[in-house]
């Protein structure tokens, strides 16, 4: 099989794995970040259409970046489902493994934990974290009313404890501005979206918001496309970098989109069904209406932009 992208067991000139961006590229640095935790659908396909139609007519750099933290949940299949998919949808990337071995060897996140763990031990020397050993079920009991998080956010229990996670305490009435690309700023009440977000989970890992906030600093990631259910994660992970200092995260433009639906009106999710990119690839299925569905768009979003 062909790969799609100039990128393979080594990062292209220019740009560093674990760096800042260093391309000569004079539009934004944007990003497909899938997750290997089942078979992408519809959904995924279009944000990844999008994200490069957009980076493409700006002028723009295109990474892809598997968000492999979680192993518990990834398997071969599902990696290996991530570059057909891009294949058959005729993406090309500029940045980013070119298949499996070198994800595996050089663009896997298991070789930028230590970047993850020195911003959690940041976090937590300012005060920002606190334990909890609560299931998410218990959590929901125990909190008091009108207090949507957890009663150990006064830091009463040991970060090493026992199955505890590493939360991050959101003041409340945290209020934060997204620079959406197309309709400027927009405020999100994180605390109502958000409420103390898990940064390092049970096993001792860190947490989505911390690795992809990492990863997007380090890549020098400026244009994030993402669905409209995620905007709670880009208030989260702008919270975070103002927390941490991290100040170029600031210029980070955002697109949120909508999201599309099955056949039964439910919102899409990873699976084997019918839904799933795989089964319209073994069906012979064209991605044609998928790749009109994202010229819309796009074109809908430049011109509000003013492009």
């Amino acid at each position: 099989m062909v790969r799609k992208g100039r990128a393979g067991s080594s990062p292209a000139p220019g740009t560093a794995v674990n760096g800042s961006r260093a391309d000569a590229a004079p539009g934004p640095r944007g990003r497909i970040a899938p997750t290997p935790s089942g078979y992408l659908h519809a959904g995924n396909a279009f944000n990844f259409l999008l994200t490069e139609r957009l980076v493409r007519h700006l002028g723009g750099h295109l990474l892809l970046r598997i968000d492999d933290l979680d192993v518990g949940r990834m398997r071969p299949e599902f990696v290996e489902d991530i570059f057909r998919s891009l294949e058959w949808l005729g993406i090309a990337w500029d940045d980013g493994p070119s298949g499996p071995d070198a994800l595996e060897r050089v663009w896997s996140q298991r070789h930028r934990s230590p970047q993850y763990r020195k911003c959690l031990s940041e976090l937590r020397e300012r005060g920002a974290l606190y334990a909890c050993d609560h299931s998410r079920t218990s959590l929901l009991e125990d909190r008091s009313p009108g207090k949507p998080y957890c009663a150990h956010r006064s830091g009463d229990l040991p970060f090493d404890a026992p199955g505890a996670v590493w939360r991050l305490r959101v003041p409340e009435d945290t209020r934060i501005v997204i620079q959406q690309f197309d309709k400027g700023g927009e405020e999100v009440d994180l605390m109502s979206v958000m409420p103390d977000p898990v940064l390092r989970v049970r096993d001792g890992r860190p947490g989505y918001q911390i690795a992809s906030l990492c990863d997007d600093l380090v890549q020098g990631i400026d244009l994030i496309v993402r669905g409209a259910d995620l905007l709670p994660s880009s208030a989260c992970q702008t919270h975070l970098a103002r927390v941490l200092g991290r100040t170029a995260f600031m210029d980070v433009r955002f697109v949120h989109h909508g999201l599309i639906f099955g056949q039964d009106g439910l919102k899409l999710s990873k699976s084997a069904g019918a839904d799933s990119l795989k089964a319209m690839r073994e069906r012979n299925a064209d991605p044609t209406v998928l790749k009109a569905m994202a010229d819309k768009k796009a074109m809908e979003i430049l011109e509000a932009h003013g492009d």
